[in-house]
């Protein structure tokens, strides 16, 4: 699983090459998905160590043009926790991504220490509230709190909110009794091969 080969890769060096491979395979199936007439947008994790490279824009960039697609049809995604950690990095990279058309988000949400302001000044486009409190959603009233601030925090700020690891019903009707705009989870689908 990924929490197996991800720190692997990036202890061994390849995170890199295979964040490209993975960003070049994910604009390859949005291009075939978009020949059959499934129009979609794809997210894609990007971790630290791709944010250092100096050429993750352009690798982007190339990967979109190679397969003539719309910036607006790739979604990355970086954790609250880097967004905050390297934020000078983030920016840049951001902005440029953001330049390109790139939809941005901020994924795990409510598990780091960013700022009001800090979340501000990121040119996000989305937000994903971490699962850990869509799981408490339903039975704790302080994770229905969090989350329902969350959202209203996130809708002022002109983004829009996903909601991760949505498994019941339950969970799914609370979610959008507050108004949140987008949900995965198992309850949707279990990961599942392009065909």
């Amino acid at each position: 699983g990924p929490d197996t080969f991800i720190p692997l890769a990036e202890r061994s060096g390849l995170i890199v090459r295979l964040g490209h491979w993975v960003i070049n395979e994910a604009c390859r199936q949005v291009a075939a998905w978009g020949n059959e007439g499934r129009h979609m947008r794809v997210a894609v994790n990007l971790s630290v160590h791709q944010l250092r490279e100096v050429s993750l824009v352009d690798s982007v960039e190339e990967a979109l043009r190679r397969h003539g697609l719309l910036g607006s049809q790739l979604i990355c995604e970086i954790t609250e926790t880097v967004a905050i950690q390297e934020r000078e990095i983030t920016t840049r990279i951001f902005e440029g991504l953001a330049r390109i058309g790139v939809h941005l988000s901020i994924d795990d949400f409510g598990t780091g220490y960013s700022s009001l302001s800090q979340l501000r000044d990121l040119p996000a486009r989305q937000l994903k509230i971490d699962r850990s409190f869509v799981r408490d959603i339903e039975g704790q009233e302080d994770a229905r709190a969090v989350v329902e601030a969350v959202i209203k925090l996130a809708h002022a700020l002109q983004l829009t909110v996903v909601a991760e690891g949505v498994e019941t019903q339950g969970q799914r009707d609370v979610l959008l009794s507050l108004g949140c705009d987008e949900l995965q989870g198992f309850f949707y689908a279990r990961p599942m091969r392009a065909s």
